[in-house]
C-alpha cells in the first residue's frame, strides 16, 4: 500500500519469512472469528435481514447488528428480527447489538427531567427485549453508551504536568439546572505587595464549593432578614396583646371547642400587627424546613446526620412548648439558623462539616440518575428471561463527551449493578425476586459489563494526553470488559478507520485489558472507511490485526497477505485477432443469428461442418 521502492531492478516482494510485516499491521494480533463489524452505517440500518446478509458474504462470524438511531429499532418489524435470527443460525454466525443512543440520565435542553429518565429506562428496557429475540436461548450482548447529551468537563494536560479541569459542568439538584464552574482569574479590591491590584485563580473544584458556600449562607441570610422583620414588629407590641392574638388563634383552629376572644377596637391593630409578624415567621419556618431538608438529604456521614437530628430534638422542645407564641418561635428560629450557619466550620473527627452538596459536578449526578435507568432495565430483563438474559455492556462515548472516561464507566456499572442488587434482594410482595445479597451481586455482574471503545478514548489526545495515559484507562477497566469496539483514528476528531491506520496503541490496550478483553467479541467500527470506499472494512480489518488465515492458528497471516499476490506477468497474449475482422466486420451485424446478429448460421456447424439437427 504504498511501501514499494521503484529501482533499476525487481526489488521483490514482503518476505513471508516475517510475520509482522504489513504497512497496516497494527502489532496487536487476534483471531478472524473474534472480528466482526456494524450491518450497516448509520441511517442505513432498517433492512436488517439484508444488511446481515451482506456482511455474513464477507465470511465473517460475528456481525453487529446497529439501532442507533432510537426510530430504527420500532421500525423493524418482529418478523425480520425472526428472519435475521435464522439466517445467523444458519450461517453460523454471532449476532451482537448496538442499542439506542439514550441519555439514561433524562437530561434535556440544559435540565434534567425524572419523566425522561423514565422513558429512557422503558427504551433500554425495550431494545433488551428485542435484541432477546435474536439469540433466545443466549446471552446476546447488547452495547448502550454511557450517556448521549450529558455535559462532561473539559480537560488540559501539559507534558511533566497533571491533568487539570478547565471547566466543569455542575447541577443544581435540588432544580435539575445546569451551569458552569470555570478556571478563571477573580480581581479584588485590595492592593497587594506589589502596589497590583489582587488577584487570585479559582480552579473549577473551589468554584464549586464557592457556589455551595454562598448558597447555603444565601438562604440562611434570607431567614434571618424575614425573623429581624418579625421581630421589629414585636417590639412595638405589648405582651397583653400577644397573648389575646394567641387565644383569636386558638379560636380559629377549635373554633367549637374555644370561645373567640373579645378584642377591643383599639387593641385590634395591634393584633394585626402580630399577624403579619407571624407571617414573615412562618416564611422563615420554611426556610428553615428547606434548609434542613437539603442538609440531611445531602450529608451522607453518619456523624453528620447525629449533630442534625441533635438540632431537630433542640428545636422540637423550643417551639413545642409555647402553643405558637410568635416570640418563642422567633427565638427558637434564631437558635437553630445560628447552629444551621456555623455547621460549615464545625471539626468532626477528620473534617469540617462544610456546606451541603447542593451543587455538585454534573457527571456525578448524571451517574446518580442513569445507575436507576440501567439498573432498573437490566433487572426487568432479568425477570423476564432469567439465565439467558442480555449481558447489558455500558460504552465509553467518544473522549470529551460526559463520562467518556474509565473512571466514569467503573462507576456506572458499579451503579448500576448496586440497583440489580438492591432490586433483586427485595421480596417478590415488593416487586423483587428475594434473592440473596451474594447470589444478586454474583448475577449483576454477569449480566452488566463493558464495551471499550479504543477510537473513543483515543481522541484524549486533542486534551494534550499522551498514549501511556490512554493505556492506562484500558487498565482501569479491564475487570469490566465483556465485548469491545475497534476503530483507529488520530486523536482529534471522533473518525472511524480500520486498525491499523491511525495512531491507537492497539496492542499495548490490548495487553492491559488482558484475558477478558481477549476473548471478548471486538466489533470494527470503521463508518469514515465505509463512507469513502464504499466496501467492507473486514478485509483490511484482518490484515490490521494480523488474523491466521486458518483457524487452528499459527502463520501464515492476514497481515502476510501481500505476499502471496507475487508473480511475473507477461501479458495476456494478441486480443482480437485480425481473423475476427474479416470474417464479423466491426459491428454486430455480421455475427450469427443465434448469438444476436443478421447472418444465418448456414445450418451447419462451425467447427466441424456437419449439418446441425
Amino acid at each position: 500500500m504504498g511501501d514499494y521502492e521503484i529501482r533499476d531492478i525487481y526489488q521483490g516482494g514482503y518476505s513471508s519469512l516475517k510475520p509482522n510485516y504489513g504497512e497496516i499491521f497494527s502489532g496487536y494480533r487476534t483471531y478472524g472469528g473474534l472480528i466482526g463489524t456494524p450491518s450497516a452505517p448509520p441511517g442505513q440500518q432498517g433492512d436488517v435481514v439484508t444488511n446481515l446478509s451482506k456482511s455474513i458474504a464477507t465470511g465473517q462470524k460475528v456481525v453487529e447488528l446497529s439501532f442507533l438511531n432510537p426510530e430504527i429499532i420500532d421500525t423493524i418489524p418482529k418478523q425480520h428480527l425472526h428472519e435475521a435470527k435464522r439466517l445467523a443460525d444458519l450461517a453460523g454466525v454471532e449476532v451482537t447489538v448496538h442499542g439506542p443512543l439514550v441519555e439514561a440520565s433524562g437530561a434535556v435542553e440544559g435540565t434534567y427531567s425524572d419523566d425522561q429518565r423514565i422513558i429512557a429506562e422503558r427504551r433500554i428496557l425495550e431494545a433488551l427485549k428485542r435484541s432477546h429475540e435474536l439469540n433466545p436461548k443466549g446471552n446476546i450482548s447488547v452495547t448502550f453508551h454511557t450517556t448521549n447529551g450529558a455535559p462532561g468537563p473539559v480537560w488540559k494536560k501539559e507534558p511533566g504536568k497533571k491533568e487539570e479541569i478547565i471547566m466543569l459542568p455542575v447541577v443544581d439538584r435540588e432544580t435539575g439546572r445546569i451551569a458552569v464552574a470555570k478556571k478563571e482569574e477573580k480581581y479584588y479590591p485590595i492592593i497587594n505587595e506589589k502596589g497590583e491590584i489582587a488577584k487570585e485563580v479559582h480552579t473549577p473544584e473551589r468554584t464549586l464549593k464557592i457556589m455551595n458556600d454562598t448558597k447555603w449562607s444565601t438562604e440562611l441570610d434570607q431567614i434571618e432578614f424575614n425573623r429581624e422583620r418579625a421581630d421589629k414588629i414585636l417590639e412595638e407590641v405589648h405582651p397583653l396583646d400577644v397573648n389575646k392574638y394567641l387565644h383569636l388563634k386558638m379560636h380559629e383552629m377549635a373554633p367549637n371547642k374555644i370561645p373567640k376572644p373579645q378584642i377591643d377596637p383599639q387593641d385590634y391593630g395591634q393584633v394585626k400587627k402580630i399577624y403579619s409578624a407571624d407571617a414573615y415567621l412562618t416564611e422563615a419556618q420554611k426556610k428553615v424546613n428547606a434548609l434542613f431538608d437539603d442538609a440531611y438529604k445531602y450529608y451522607k456521614e453518619p456523624e453528620k446526620k447525629e449533630y442534625l437530628k441533635k438540632l431537630a430534638e433542640e428545636y422540637t422542645n423550643s417551639i413545642g412548648n409555647e402553643n405558637g407564641n410568635p416570640i418563642a418561635e422567633s427565638h427558637a428560629i434564631f437558635e437553630i439558623t445560628k447552629k444551621l450557619k456555623e455547621m460549615p466550620n464545625l471539626k468532626l473527627e477528620k473534617e469540617k462539616f462544610g456546606s451541603p452538596q447542593i451543587y455538585v459536578p454534573a457527571e456525578e449526578y448524571t451517574i446518580e440518575r442513569s445507575r436507576q435507568s440501567f439498573g432498573n432495565a437490566a433487572f426487568q430483563a432479568y425477570k423476564m428471561f432469567g439465565k439467558n438474559t442480555p449481558i447489558m455492556n455500558i460504552e465509553n462515548p467518544p473522549a470529551g463527551f460526559g463520562l467518556s472516561r474509565a473512571k466514569d464507566v467503573e462507576n456506572l456499572i458499579k451503579g448500576s449493578r448496586d440497583q440489580f442488587v438492591e432490586n433483586a434482594i427485595k421480596s417478590k410482595n415488593d416487586g423483587g425476586l428475594g434473592m440473596s445479597k451474594q447470589y444478586a451481586e454474583k448475577e449483576a455482574e454477569k449480566i452488566i459489563g463493558a464495551t471499550w471503545d479504543l477510537g473513543h478514548i483515543n481522541q484524549l489526545r486533542k486534551f494534550g494526553f499522551s498514549g501511556e495515559d490512554v493505556i492506562k484507562e484500558a487498565e482501569r477497566v479491564a475487570p469490566y470488559i465483556k465485548h469491545i469496539h475497534l476503530s483507529d483514528n488520530f486523536g482529534l476528531e471522533n473518525t472511524e478507520l480500520p486498525p491499523g491506520m491511525g495512531n491507537v496503541d492497539f496492542k499495548e490496550v490490548m495487553e492491559k485489558l488482558g484475558e477478558k478483553g481477549e476473548k471478548a467479541k471486538k466489533i470494527v467500527e470503521a463508518f469514515h472507511w465505509v463512507q469513502a470506499m464504499k466496501s467492507s472494512p473486514f478485509a483490511v480489518s484482518l490484515e490490521g490485526v494480523g488474523a491466521p488465515i486458518y483457524s487452528m492458528g499459527g502463520m501464515p497471516y492476514w497481515n502476510q497477505s501481500p505476499t502471496f499476490t507475487e508473480g511475473y506477468l507477461g501479458g495476456y497474449g494478441m486480443m482480437l485477432p485480425q481473423i475476427n475482422y474479416e470474417t464479423f466486420g466491426t459491428g454486430f451485424s455480421n455475427l450469427p443469428t443465434e448469438l444476436g446478429g443478421q447472418r444465418p448460421g448456414g445450418g451447419r456447424g462451425r467447427m466441424s461442418g456437419t449439418p446441425m439437427e
